[in-house]
């Protein structure tokens, strides 16, 4: 018996009793290799030493100073670092606790600044569908996908959304993929001509897709042409990174690879690598500069945001990946996944499609391959597959309504950035046996 209300009530869980490094051991001794960093986070593995010293010398000093009183050494060398090697224009950072209340503080913050400048008529936020952007009401509302919205949908504030960039289903056989990519961002000018050009926001896009879709990558051009498209419209856009950023596909913003700075952006997850909860929004210096000149102030917060304890965790853990290098491990260590993944995947017959961007990869698993057919939700395939992996000591973070928000499986694989060549091979050994035993299960 237990007093925890978990996500899930009947399944009993294993006893995580100790971590280090790649593995997660149970109570009961058995070692799971941690494919995932748990959902993105654990980019560093767990029991760096490095950081649990910094954690300790932080608590020495001071372990919370409230931030209406306070500001902490922490907090603002974090910041320091953030900010020097932010893509261009963003000069600030808001610390919070978590990716869902960093979606919420950026739409705050893009609601306040059309006020500070005159334009309070802005209300309109567009995002995509297939899209996931945190469960808080503001965040949920913001992202598009059906089986997570539908028990709240009458608590969710309007929002609207256009198709995503979503190439393996949606990309024509006769365009390139610059051509679906122009047309896929053209859906943006469209929805915003359709809403009003001078009432919205703020697009809301992951860079790379998550947890909905399963590391699915822009295609080229696409967002160099959704920026054009808000610069035109004078719309902020707003990249969430939680999942896909601080290094996770190869370079400390995946934005980068795509030539475009964003106005705002979240970031969460591989900030502070699970050592602590923490997330950031980081702010255009046009934004920040109409807050200064106009109300002086931003109407938001929380009791834990810039957490000294949080901020000490996080400035160690990008420390740690800028002394060792390791984003050059993960560029190198993400092309041998998706090299072993297409191996191993590339002729499944339940496997349609495999993709993503450094240690941020991604199979899709169908039923019949010609035609991208999904499996019967009712199926739950995911929960099967991670079940199977679980009993093969395998973390890997699988989800379901990939293809239209109900129906569809695809299981993501995200390591942690200090990964070697030999596991890799592992990781792929046993998730294709797991995949495998999870659709002989099958009816």
């Amino acid at each position: 018996m237990t007093s925890i209300l978990h996500r899930q009530i009947r399944p009993t869980l294993p006893v995580a009793a100790s971590a280090k490094g790649l593995f997660v051991t149970d109570a009961e001794g058995r070692e799971y290799l941690d494919a995932s960093g748990g959902a993105a986070v654990s980019c560093l593995g767990h029991g760096h030493p490095d950081v649990l010293a910094a954690m300790h010398a932080q608590l020495d000093r001071i372990a919370y100073a409230h931030t209406s009183f306070f500001t902490t050494d922490a907090a603002e060398e974090l910041a320091d670092i953030l900010v020097a090697d932010a893509p261009a224009g963003l000069s600030h950072v808001y610390f919070v606790s978590g990716g869902s209340e960093a979606t919420e503080t950026a739409l705050k913050i893009a609601r306040q600044y059309f006020v500070e400048i005159g334009q309070p008529q802005r209300r309109h936020v567009i995002a995509r569908d297939r899209s996931y952007h945190g469960n808080t009401l503001g965040a949920l509302a913001t992202g598009g996908h059906a089986a997570r919205r539908r028990m709240f949908a009458p608590l969710l504030f309007e929002t609207h959304h256009i198709p995503p960039c979503y190439a393996y289903r949606h990309q024509r056989s006769d365009e390139s993929e610059e051509e679906y990519g122009r047309r896929a961002a053209d859906a943006l000018e469209q929805k915003i001509l359709e809403l009003g050009a001078d009432s919205v926001i703020a697009f809301v896009a992951e860079t790379v897709v998550g947890a909905t879709a399963g590391a699915v990558p822009p295609a080229p051009g696409y967002f160099k042409r959704i920026r054009e498209i808000c610069d035109r419209y004078g719309v902020l856009l707003i990249l969430d990174e939680v999942m896909c950023g601080m290094g996770r596909t190869g370079t400390l913003h995946a934005c980068e690879q795509d030539g475009v700075a964003p106005d705002l952006m979240t970031i969460a997850k591989g900030l502070g690598g699970g050592f602590a909860p923490i997330g950031a929004v980081m702010i255009r210096d046009s934004v920040f500069d109409a807050f200064a000149r106009g109300s002086g102030a931003f109407q938001h917060g929380h009791t834990y945001i810039g957490h000294p304890l949080a901020c000490a965790a996080a400035l160690a853990v990008q420390r740690v990946i800028k002394r060792d290098r390791l984003l050059g491990n993960v560029k190198a260590r993400g092309a041998e996944l998706a090299r072993r993944l297409k191996e191993r995947f590339g002729n499944h017959p339940h496997v349609g499609d495999i993709r993503g961007r450094g240690l941020f990869q991604a199979i899709e698993l169908v039923d019949e391959r010609s035609g991208k057919t999904p499996f019967d939700p009712a199926y739950a395939l995911h929960a099967r597959v991670k079940a199977e992996a679980m009993a093969r000591g395998l973390m890997v973070y699988p989800s379901g309504g990939t293809a239209d928000g109900i129906a569809g499986d695809h299981v993501l694989i995200a390591p942690p950035f200090i990964i070697e060549a030999p596991v890799i091979d592992i990781i792929v050994d046993r998730l294709g046996d797991a995949v495998d035993a999870a659709v002989s299960t099958l009816p």
